[in-house]
């Protein structure tokens, strides 16, 4: 018999082609951990969609929980507008759609 095979959870990385400030992001964005003595990069749990980031001062990233292709899409992609709203690249007007995303 075939096995039965459900995706229960998706991992990708990315890169936003931009610097991150760490700090700020830890002061301004809501539901961030960032401990730099413990973990490199800050932890950004997204409401909606659901999922989780890693986000690293160099602007690679890496997306967590999501249960396919279209909301790591959906939600790389509003990660990136919210780093650049807020302010938090350090090397602006990077055209949105030069972003990188790998499937693991």
């Amino acid at each position: 018999s075939n096995p039965e095979i459900t995706i229960q959870n998706i991992v990708a990385s990315g890169d936003l082609h931009t610097f991150i400030d760490l700090n700020m992001a830890a002061i301004i964005m809501e539901n961030v951990m960032y401990e730099p003595e413990v973990f490199p990069g800050v932890i950004y749990r997204m409401g909606d969609p659901k999922t989780v980031f890693l986000l690293f001062s160099t602007g690679k990233v890496v997306c967590v929980g999501a249960k396919n292709k279209e909301i790591v899409r959906d939600a790389f992609i509003k990660l990136n507008q919210e780093v650049r709203e807020l302010g938090l690249d350090k090397k602006p007007n990077v055209n949105i759609d030069n972003q990188d995303l790998t499937f693991i």
